[in-house]
């Protein structure tokens, strides 16, 4: 049987994409320079591209290890929810605490990327845009799962509350860094938190 366990190569190609992540993440593709990258990894020029063909395959790379941390954490929290109100609010609540400790230093991957990119690195724009489309998703697989189990109403629209969710969060990470002042972030999620649980059908609607 052939064995799985990475290459030396393979886990040198790993540890670059780990140390350059923080720093794609801080400063963005243009402003992460090549002498910001060998400083991270401690490779020279030759190294780091001998690894990988462009700074712009580095730069996807990077993304979707950060993406990754991310999209672990919002998984963890879901460990124990009772209902899809839970699963809503634990979901919001991780993404308040990974702005706070982010996962990978810098922030939100999808803010920060999206903000970038824009028009000028079309394939981490469609990267930021993918990682937004599954969270949509994902919020509306628990609205769906929550019609079905009765705990939401039926004419509740799950794309319309993931635009709202995702937006506030985004809006209030943005004023929270802009103002260094987490409280931006606070009251956005108790407003959530608020609106989510008044979605729940109550006994007596059922």
């Amino acid at each position: 049987m052939v064995g799985t366990r990475a290459t030396k190569g393979e886990r040198t190609r790993q540890r670059i994409v780990e140390l350059a992540a923080p720093v794609f993440n801080r400063q963005g593709f243009v402003g992460a320079s090549l002498r910001d990258l060998i400083g991270a990894t401690g490779l020279e020029k030759g190294g780091i591209y001998n690894h990988f063909g462009s700074k712009e395959q580095l730069a996807l790379e990077a993304y979707d290890y950060a993406m990754t941390r991310v999209t672990e954490s919002l998984a963890r929290s879901q460990d124990g929810a009772t209902d899809a109100i839970d699963r809503l609010t634990r979901m919001i609540r991780a993404f308040a605490r990974n702005a706070r400790r982010p996962s990978v230093e810098g922030g939100c991957p999808i803010m920060n990327t999206a903000i970038e990119a824009d028009d000028t690195h079309p394939d981490l724009r469609d990267r930021a845009r993918e990682s937004m489309t599954l969270w949509h998703r994902l919020v509306g697989r628990i609205v769906k799962d929550g019609k079905a189990a009765g705990t939401l109403a039926p004419d509740l629209d799950p794309y319309a509350l993931a635009s709202t969710i995702t937006g506030s969060l985004e809006g209030a990470l943005m004023l929270s860094q802009l103002y260094a002042d987490a409280a931006h972030m606070d009251r956005v999620v108790d407003h959530l938190v608020a609106h989510i649980e008044s979605l729940r059908v109550k006994e007596g609607q059922r």
